[in-house]
């Protein structure tokens, strides 16, 4: 296996992590530890060449160039996964920040109290104001429960300080579409947006933003504001290491895949040895309605059924076996919206929504936390948090650890 973190992140309790409510390191399964028969390189493919069953890898760090290794290979499976689906907009690339991995969730949570300590200490009311007022772009479940879950902490780290309320605090929620939550059915979606309402967040819907620029924010509906925090949870695309291979991809850039989840040939014959799956697969979906939805979404419910099935496949077609085809069940998606509140729906078709939706949601992704390990983990997080208060402190200096030792020396 070549991944560029030792470790898998389970995605859907990042908005948990930046709140809080869960361990960092509790999110995130140490490969070699959970796949102890299986050689782990800690490396980036550089470039897949199918025809001749080779794959190039390079392990120097990230922003660094080393030699690449080549490595053949007799089947290939490719999940590289996806990277956010950023685009062009002035000051997004300064100012903006991501919400897909646990460096991201656990930044954002320090940059959030960050703002509080800088709010209530400065004398410059349009500094308190910009330091004070949240925007999130995308309101896909990484958008609304990250939101949610960061609202909900802040609302009570502001209790600690003698001149922040909770009502101080400004959170702007920017969505293209004309609503929230694609994935639920329209009467979750509903109800979670009265929800944010209720809460004071400041949803604008059908509307895009056109510039950050100097940390202004400019939406299309002509609003402008300054803001110091600016969260892009637009959708993702899929990873850009797919460019590279000779493999055949579609008009979004994913591989093109048969139900089976074997790469599928420009004969229209599956490739032979070559399987994909995740965000980085376009999978036919049997039960999409229109030709936008012909393809399973990227989604982490996907993600996981599709793996099982794969190896299933790949088992199969070693003891030539007929293979089965990807037939997702209807997805039971659920999001958290802080402590006690959630909305889910069941795959029966029930629909919940409070504190209920809040306990199936816990339960469903412990249940499906890759390694019992961290479901006792994740599990103790929850119980201590229970009786405990929150841990509202920061620990940004941990991002530029050599700040302290750095400034000791000086200046050139």
């Amino acid at each position: 296996m070549v991944e560029p973190q030792p470790y898998l992140t389970y995605h859907p309790l990042l908005a948990e992590v930046a709140a809080g409510s869960i361990d960092p390191r509790h999110v995130v399964v140490p490969l070699r530890r959970v796949l102890p028969d299986c050689r782990v390189m800690t490396a980036r493919v550089t470039r897949i060449e199918h025809a001749t069953r080779r794959v190039w890898v390079d392990a120097a760090p990230r922003g660094e160039r080393g030699v690449p290794t080549e490595l053949p290979y007799d089947l290939l499976v490719v999940a590289p996964g996806s990277v956010s689906r950023t685009a062009p907009i002035p000051g997004l690339a300064e100012h903006g920040m991501g919400f897909g991995s646990v460096g991201e969730a656990v930044a954002l949570r320090n940059h959030v109290l960050e703002q509080l300590d800088l709010a209530s200490s400065t004398r410059d009311p349009a500094l308190r104001q910009s330091a004070l007022t949240f925007v999130f772009v995308g309101a896909g479940y990484a958008g609304v429960g990250a939101l949610a879950e960061l609202e909900d902490m802040a609302r009570y780290a502001a209790k600690g300080y003698h001149n922040l309320t909770a009502e101080d605090l400004r959170w702007v929620l920017v969505e293209a579409t004309g609503r929230i939550l694609p994935e639920e059915s329209p009467e979750l979606a509903a109800h979670t947006l009265a929800e944010l309402r209720d809460r004071s967040v400041d949803v604008r819907l059908s509307t895009t933003l056109d510039s950050a620029v100097d940390q202004v924010m400019v939406l299309s509906d002509g609003s402008r504001f300054a803001a110091r925090t600016l969260v892009w949870t637009a959708g993702v695309r899929p990873a850009p290491l797919l460019r590279d291979t000779d493999l055949p991809l579609d008009v979004t850039g994913r591989v093109r895949c048969l139900p089976t989840l074997q790469v599928l040939g420009p004969d229209g014959d599956p490739l032979p040895g070559v399987w994909a799956a995740g965000d980085c697969a376009a999978v036919p979906d049997p039960a999409a309605l229109t030709a936008a939805t012909a393809y399973c979404a990227p989604n982490a419910q996907h993600a996981l059924a599709q793996a099982r099935l794969l190896a299933e496949n790949l088992a199969a077609a070693l003891d030539s076996r007929p293979q089965t085809p990807y037939r997702p069940e209807r997805l039971d998606c659920s999001t958290s919206l802080g402590l006690r509140r959630g909305v889910a729906h069941t795959r029966s078709g029930g629909q919940l929504t409070g504190r209920r939706a809040w306990w199936l949601h816990r339960a469903r992704h412990l249940r499906r936390l890759p390694s019992f390990d961290r479901r006792v983990r994740v599990l103790a997080d929850w119980v201590l948090a229970g009786l405990f208060n929150r841990e509202v402190v920061s620990l940004g200096a941990v991002e530029h650890p050599r700040s302290e030792f750095e400034a000791g020396f000086p200046p050139q």
